[in-house]
């Protein structure tokens, strides 16, 4: 135990002194940082204002007027940033909706058009209105021709559907000015229908607005506001987290490896300790060195909800859950890579080998969000018990609304202990052959006659 515990502390700290690690470390936060402080930039850019001319040819004459007001700059942001403010409301805690309103609410506002309506007679000839389209002199711009239906307002039978419009474009307008065109022409109409009906606009504006509260989650233990977009990321973020600690150390184990042995390095190894003692070893440093990742990960993420006052929001044993599962499939995998190393000479060799183990590795980290969507469905219930793709699966299932049942949790668990245990086995084998062996890298077959003769 002497010797193990000496080269896994040689192991933790020759990885966590390099400059590759403290790079591979900080390079995480720092994009995480970047995209935060970047994305809300970018959505917020402010591309030139898109001036213009839009013709209507109102065949009821009483749209033109709502239209118009519609497009006022002043109504159709105020309308944007009620709508925002009913999602906010919907999505996000006090705390954290008073922090992020003022970004939201701007990004979802964002940079509209000046559209100068220019009215044409109802009689109008729409061909000889559909060339003024391609007519830009004198710095005008002519950007869309709006044709209403006779019957867009009045229908013209009973039983019968309003007629709508048709909308006539020029190239240089783009999707952006093309929809806010169309949302304020939605809005112009359904005001006109109204009044033509001798209704009042505000009351039944009133009436069709149904406040969506935050539902609370009633449970044995108390009670809790819910927060579906918090609970939607939740399941992916935790497979974040396990995929990099586990990459880290996996491919530190295989690639220091594979450098030992091309280098003859083990061969001096070999002469003080057993190749049973060198693989503990070397497991348990980068061991450390992914628990060392995962809880500055970890804190980082607690100081985040923090901040924006969602920790509440936080089950404390999804960390304990996290801990033990990445435990689990670390061994797992790093014991994989390792006797993957040890088996080949340079690093282009074991690509073969490796695709299969990232396929595993990759896979449930992709389900991650689709089985946090339907926890306990006959797929997420039959993965739970699968290694090695079982601890990402339990994972998100413990991480969605509806966790499952504490029986599956353990039966998981000790699934995932009896796979690691027979990893352990299997690269010990592996690693006690091939680190002495040289020549043609071997496939899976030949691992697995290693495995049985050693």
């Amino acid at each position: 135990m002497k010797k193990i515990g000496l080269i896994a502390i040689r192991e933790f700290v020759t990885t966590v002194g390099s400059k590759g690690f403290l790079f591979g470390l900080l390079i995480m936060p720092l994009l995480f940082v970047m995209v935060m402080l970047g994305a809300p930039r970018i959505m917020n850019a402010r591309s030139p204002q898109i001036r213009g001319d839009v013709a209507v040819i109102d065949q009821t004459t009483r749209v033109t007027a709502e239209l118009r007001m519609a497009l006022d700059p002043e109504t159709f942001a105020a309308r944007r940033r009620a709508n925002a403010q009913r999602a906010l409301r919907a999505s996000m805690p006090g705390a954290a909706q008073a922090v992020a309103s003022n970004q939201t609410l701007q990004a979802a506002v964002g940079q509209l058009p000046a559209l100068q309506l220019v009215e044409r007679p109802a009689s109008a000839n729409v061909q000889h209105e559909k060339e003024w389209l391609g007519r830009n002199t004198n710095g005008e711009h002519h950007l869309a021709l709006v044709v209403m239906h006779p019957d867009a307002v009045v229908r013209a039978g009973a039983g019968t559907e309003y007629g709508s419009y048709d909308l006539y474009v020029s190239p240089t307008l783009d999707n952006a000015t093309e929809n806010v065109l169309n949302e304020a022409l939605a809005q112009a109409l359904t005001t006109a229908r109204l009044r033509a009906s001798q209704l009042d606009v505000a009351q039944i504006e009133a009436t069709m607005r149904v406040a969506k509260p935050a539902s609370v989650i009633v449970a044995a233990d108390g009670e809790q506001q819910a927060q579906r977009g918090f609970d939607r990321a939740l399941p992916f973020l935790l497979g974040v987290l396990l995929f990099i600690g586990v990459m880290i150390g996996g491919q530190t184990l295989m690639t220091s490896t594979i450098e030992e042995k091309s280098s003859r390095v083990v061969d001096v190894l070999l002469a003080a300790v057993s190749p049973f003692e060198l693989m503990a070893g070397k497991l348990l440093g980068q061991l450390g060195v992914g628990l060392l990742v995962m809880a500055i990960y970890v804190g980082l993420g607690l100081i985040a909800l923090f901040q924006f006052a969602m920790l509440g929001l936080l089950n404390p044993m999804l960390v304990v859950y996290l801990l033990i599962f990445f435990l689990i499939t670390y061994v797992i995998f790093g014991a994989t890579m390792m006797a993957i190393g040890a088996a080949v000479n340079q690093v282009a060799d074991a690509q073969s080998l490796m695709g299969p183990v990232m396929l595993l590795l990759v896979a449930p980290y992709i389900l991650a969000p689709m089985i946090a969507r339907a926890p306990n469905s006959t797929f997420a219930v039959v993965l739970s018990f699968i290694p090695p793709v079982n601890a990402f699966v339990m994972l998100s299932r413990l991480a969605s609304g509806t966790p499952p049942p504490a029986w599956q949790v353990l039966l998981t668990m000790l699934l995932g202990l009896l796979a690691a245990g027979a990893a352990v086995w299997f690269a010990g084998k592996v690693f006690k052959i091939g680190l002495l062996m040289h020549g043609k890298p071997p496939n899976v077959a030949t691992l697995v006659r290693w495995a049985r003769a050693a």
